[in-house]
């Protein structure tokens, strides 16, 4: 093939222009989704006062979109945390303003000075498609004098000259415009009446050029960074097509030379985009199952905050895998982020859904307690020792029952409610009778439950009697000390479950879930140790969304690290009855 059939130098079939400056931008560009919002307005600072910003639209659009999500992000937390101290967001400045009225000028002033370059630049090149349609007149013109050689000759070049300091022209116009030109300097070559000395002498001139041009194109070939390499490469042919023919016995060479280096860099080029679509392939499916992870979290059953908190952190541990796998292919890349987002959207609309409603819960309870603390301050004056008493235990017993309240009341009605108790069973016992010495019966109750720990079975008929004598002693001793009373209940009832564990199962035959071994009074307490680790777990993430909570956090998490470790010497204990059991 000869030079002058040279074919127009066209990316790789499924490559673009934009492909390629993804390409390029993904490598140099840092990772903007871990800046803070600072940074962030920074970094747009930065693409203003740098010299090529114009080049830089793509990493602007970057910049922008890493800002509007992480400012998304942060009101969202905000907002939570304004609801959980029961608080509006319209009751607060918006603390997000400055940095977002900050971002959206320089956004807004590189966007103008874009468009006013773009506004330029498209003049400009329409204003060159003019200049380069006169050369070619110029050039037609030139083929029609019959002047003598030299003189065409030097206005031959002069058309030459000009035509290559015009700059470019638009891209739609570019491909007729320069095969025209080509076509029409064929033509000067093939039918102006020139010297052979001077052809000889623009053939020379020509081929040096061309083989600088060759020799060009080897060195890109040994390029490694493929992408610059096959972008210079098309560079090279747009100024190659710049100059005419050179000598006919050289043609085909120089031509042959020039193509050899081009299927060089084409070949790695190829095999670079096909390796590039591979990799896009591999994660398009990486992100995919992060996708189905997400999404099956985000359709689960969450029935406690203890899971809601643990779904988050696997959340944003997948979030953050996310950010570690590289782009899927252009058409597919926003796709799977939409996807992944809706996923992340709806667990955390879920997520807000349920404590909105657990928050509705806390002021249902508070209502409820509120009115426990009612009564137990028409109570607290009370002078009917034994009628009064008894409603207070009724009390205390529904006050167990209602669930949590805000935190910021949780302490504040337990005191209020507890020191209209505290001051009823103070006076109670002040005003004791001789029959009702509480703190003498708590002696005697402590005694008996000593007694019950160090009995020794005999047979199952003795067993009974023993059981029955116990608790009828246990009920004749009377009223104990309010503040011992749950304590003591509490070591009396363990007592007995452990020395007659068939027997007080068919006494409280009502309660068919009531331990009846020594393991099944461990599994019992394990379960509900549990509980209140759970309920620890929630309190801390309430906590820690308010200022001044570092003390309340370190109480909850001592708590939690206490019963951890109870819950582990339970564990220890059931496992060791089953190894036993096991054995037998």
């Amino acid at each position: 093939m000869s030079e002058e059939m040279i074919p127009e130098v066209k990316p790789i079939k499924e490559i673009n222009a934009s492909d390629v400056e993804t390409v390029v931008e993904t490598a140099e560009e840092p990772n903007y989704a871990e800046y803070s919002l600072s940074e962030l307005v920074s970094a747009m600072a930065d693409v203003l006062g740098s010299e090529v910003k114009m080049t830089l639209s793509k990493k602007v659009e970057n910049i922008r979109s890493a800002f509007y999500k992480k400012l998304e992000k942060e009101k969202n937390a905000v907002k939570t945390a304004v609801e959980n101290a029961e608080k509006s967001l319209e009751e607060l400045e918006n603390p997000f303003k400055a940095v977002e009225d900050g971002f959206k000028d320089l956004y807004n002033e590189y966007k103008r000075e874009r468009s006013e370059l773009n506004a330029q630049t498209e003049k400009e090149r329409e204003d060159n498609l003019v200049q380069k349609k006169q050369v070619i007149e110029e050039l037609k013109a030139l083929l029609e004098l019959q002047d003598d050689s030299s003189s065409i000759f030097d206005k031959f070049r002069e058309i030459q000259s000009k035509w290559r300091s015009i700059g470019q022209v638009p891209m739609t116009a570019f491909r007729d415009l320069n095969d025209t030109y080509q076509f029409y300097v064929q033509q000067f070559y093939d039918k102006a009446q020139i010297s052979r000395e001077l052809r000889d002498l623009d053939f020379k001139k020509n081929l040096e050029v061309k083989e600088k041009f060759c020799e060009m194109a080897e060195k890109l070939a040994e390029n490694e960074n493929v992408v610059e390499a096959f972008k210079e490469l098309q560079s090279l042919h747009e100024k190659w097509k710049e100059f005419g023919p050179v000598a006919k016995e050289y043609r085909e060479d120089i031509w042959n030379r020039f193509k050899a280096a081009t299927s060089v860099i084409n070949k790695k080029y190829q095999s670079f985009y096909e390796g590039l679509k591979e990799q896009h392939a591999e994660n398009l499916v990486k992100k995919r199952a992060l996708c189905e992870r997400v999404e099956a979290i985000a359709e689960s059953e969450v029935e406690n905050s203890n899971l809601w908190n643990t779904y988050s952190k696997e959340i944003e541990d997948i979030q953050k895998e996310w950010r570690t796998i590289g782009f899927a292919s252009k058409k597919e890349n926003q796709k799977i982020y939409d996807r992944f987002r809706a996923a992340c959207d709806k667990f955390y609309a879920r997520k807000r859904e349920y404590y909105s409603a657990f928050k509705s819960s806390l002021n249902e309870n508070m209502e409820k307690k509120l009115a426990l603390c009612e009564a137990a301050e028409a109570l607290k004056t009370s002078t009917e020792w034994k009628k009064t008493s008894e409603k207070f235990i009724n009390l205390q017993k529904q006050w167990k029952e209602i669930g949590s309240v805000p935190r910021k009341k949780s302490d504040q009605l337990w005191k209020r409610f507890r020191a209209a108790a505290d001051e009823f069973f103070a006076e109670r016992d002040k005003n004791a009778k001789p029959e009702n010495d509480f703190y003498s019966n708590l002696k005697a109750k402590q005694a008996l439950v000593k007694e019950i720990n160090a009995y020794e079975s005999v047979d199952a008929q003795a067993d009974a009697q023993a059981l029955k004598a116990f608790r009828q002693r246990w009920s004749a001793i009377g009223f104990v000390p309010f503040k011992e009373k749950d304590k003591l209940a509490a070591a009396y009832n363990e007592a007995i479950a452990a020395k007659f564990p068939e027997l007080s199962r068919q006494r409280s035959g009502r309660n068919s879930r009531a331990p009846k071994s020594e393991k099944e009074i461990l599994i019992s307490k394990f379960t509900e140790l549990e509980q209140h680790i759970a309920t620890y777990e929630n309190n801390i993430g309430f906590f820690s969304n308010s200022k001044n909570s570092e003390l309340l956090v370190k109480q909850m998490q001592e708590r939690i690290s206490t019963a951890k470790t109870e819950l582990q010497e339970l564990a220890d204990k059931i496992r060791k009855i089953e190894q036993a059991e096991n054995n037998e």
